[in-house]
């Protein structure tokens, strides 16, 4: 029997690079150009289904497209020039890395002839970023450019999400190959289910539990097990805390949801996991916000620990029972041969230290006190993605923010990235663009990117932005008023040279605040509002809703010294909390 011949064509990589991208369904392409990479650029000029979106600078391109990648469930793509372009990009891809969200950032790079020369903007992106994402690579051969591309997407996805860096040298862009991009990966795939001896163990070790307890990290979002989970947990009637990135793996009202653990977890929730007899993790790396002092976290506990990624197991925590699976798999199995346990008595003991210490104290307040900007958020907003920054406003938003299946909510849990806020929320918006988007950002971080608010503004995206503004760094500034007796070293945002050298705490006669952030909104095309008061703020948020024109600023002033509490001292364990 004869083969048919496959004809083919001879194109330029650029040409390739173009139909790789549409035949893994790129849809948003978020691009800055540059020299070394003027010919995809060129080639994607009027490309067909691909939306390029020009950001204002390479991290929040990068950030957008990790907001884009979580608020669909595909592959963020992004596209930059050589040096300090690609660069530009290695706080993205470490932000992604950590929370595994699956990004394929290709970069330009300079001909494969002056690799190594130290040519104008030429840096090795391969070996800066192979510690910090899934897999980086530089094409080297048109011949193996479109198996690249495609094995790039592959890891991208597969097993756990990550990151991957793909580095197009200038030649390889115009070469002439083949126009053949594979139908499918050859590529051998990782098995992801768990096995069901692993489970039974597991489940007769939860059936000995008197005090059993679920703790559920970003793995379970990741997976979008939600459902499920809410499912397992009523049936088995097990209580569930979460870390921050696994906030929402259940609706936040669910009675059987105790709160947030860690440095900054509730009474309640870190006591639950002091006193618990089996705790049963599923994806969570036990970072050390969560664990407080190495060695006392769940210490009398037996642990099982259920991860997409082997490595993860046992290597912050020892675990008693280890499942090396996906998120997902390993709910639906316990789903299927669970039954009930009786935790009546344990749930009221949670329910007690719940009432001695609740972390949503109805609070009456004058001023604007982020618990109720938060609050307001809640009553408003009945269906939205919410993108906390990082710093004091992301624990406040993690503390209070009400989610469910029509809420959702990201952040930078892993890498801890100052800046994120703003364009991950454009990028989200731009991948659904029928959800309400709320960015929630300190006035620190805001100002780190906050160059986005024009590309908010020229693709006309109604996303609500909400600073909290204390004039602070606030997140260190906290840690400096408990620990290190309120010397308030670089934290002040207010500062003028002018001032004492060593102002020890706010006071009426400190300087304006630098910028006008209302009017730096409106100087970019934006609206804005500022909030000093506690009676406006729910105004302020209506008026934000109604607001479809492009995107929308609030500034709420808050007071100088709000604290996140509870909060762990360093070097502490978990029942340490200061309250």
């Amino acid at each position: 029997m004869r083969h048919r011949r496959v004809q083919t064509m001879q194109i330029t990589g650029s040409s390739l690079f173009v139909k790789a991208l549409q035949k893994e369904q790129v849809d948003v392409l978020f691009a800055y150009p540059g020299g070394q990479a003027i010919h995809l650029f060129d080639a994607l000029y009027g490309a067909r289904d691909i939306q390029v979106i020009l950001p204002r600078h390479e991290q929040g391109l990068i950030h957008a497209a990790d907001g884009y990648a979580r608020a669909t469930g595909k592959v963020g793509v992004c596209l930059v020039t050589s040096g300090p372009g690609a660069t530009n990009l290695v706080t993205g891809i470490a932000t992604a890395g950590y929370d595994s969200v699956p990004l394929v950032c290709f970069t330009g790079q300079v001909p494969t002839s002056l690799l190594g020369d130290k040519a104008f903007q030429e840096v090795d992106i391969v070996s800066m970023t192979k510690r910090i994402c899934k897999w980086s690579v530089c094409v080297k051969r048109r011949e193996e450019l479109a198996a690249v591309i495609q094995k790039a997407f592959h890891i991208a996805k597969a097993g756990k999400p990550g990151v991957v860096v793909v580095d197009l040298p200038k030649d390889i862009q115009q070469a002439l190959g083949s126009d053949r991009y594979p139908a499918y990966a050859e590529i051998q795939k990782a098995n992801t289910t768990a096995s069901p001896r692993q489970v039974e163990t597991a489940l007769e070790k939860l059936y000995t539990a008197k005090k059993p307890l679920f703790l559920l990290g970003g793995g379970v979002n990741i997976a979008r097990a939600n459902l499920e989970m809410e499912r397992l947990t009523e049936k088995i009637r097990v209580p569930v805390v979460t870390t921050i990135m696994g906030k929402g793996a259940i609706p936040t009202d669910h009675p059987l949801y105790i709160g947030n653990i860690g440095i900054h977890g509730s009474f309640a929730a870190n006591t639950a996991i002091s006193n618990c007899d089996v705790l049963f993790s599923i994806g969570t790396r036990f970072n050390d916000r969560i664990t407080g002092k190495a060695g006392t976290f769940a210490k009398h506990t037996a642990i099982i620990h259920a991860d997409i990624a082997p490595s993860a197991i046992s290597r912050n925590v020892m675990v008693d029972i280890a499942i090396a699976a996906d998120a997902k798999d390993v709910i639906c199995a316990l789903l299927d041969r669970a039954k009930p346990l009786h935790t009546e008595k344990w749930r009221k003991q949670i329910a007690s230290w719940e009432q001695c210490h609740p972390l949503d104290a109805q609070l009456e307040s004058a001023q604007v006190i982020p618990q109720n900007i938060i609050r307001a958020i809640n009553r408003l907003f009945d269906e939205a993605i919410i993108v906390a920054d990082v710093g004091q406003n992301q624990l406040w938003t993690t503390q209070f923010l009400a989610i469910n299946k029509h809420k959702r909510l990201f952040t930078s849990g892993g890498f801890g990235t100052m800046g994120y806020g703003l364009p991950a929320a454009i990028g989200a918006k731009l991948g659904c663009p029928d959800k309400t988007v709320i960015a929630i950002c300190g006035d620190g971080g805001m100002q780190m990117n906050i160059q986005e608010l024009a590309t908010a503004v020229v693709y006309e995206l109604p996303v609500i932005i909400c600073i909290m503004n204390n004039g602070y760094l606030g997140n260190v500034r906290q840690w400096q008023e408990i620990f290190f007796g309120r010397r308030y070293a670089s934290t002040c945002l207010r500062w003028r040279k002018s001032c004492p050298p060593a102002c020890q705490a706010p006071h009426g006669s400190c300087p304006g605040y630098t910028p006008d952030f209302i009017k730096l909104a409106e100087s970019y095309g934006a609206a804005g509002i500022r909030v000093d008061r506690a009676e406006d703020i729910q105004p302020a948020l209506c008026a934000a809703k109604a607001w479809q024109k492009g995107p929308i600023v609030i500034e709420f002033i808050i007071p100088c010294e709000e604290n996140v509490y509870p909060i762990v001292a360093p070097g502490k364990p978990l029942g340490a909390m200061i309250l």
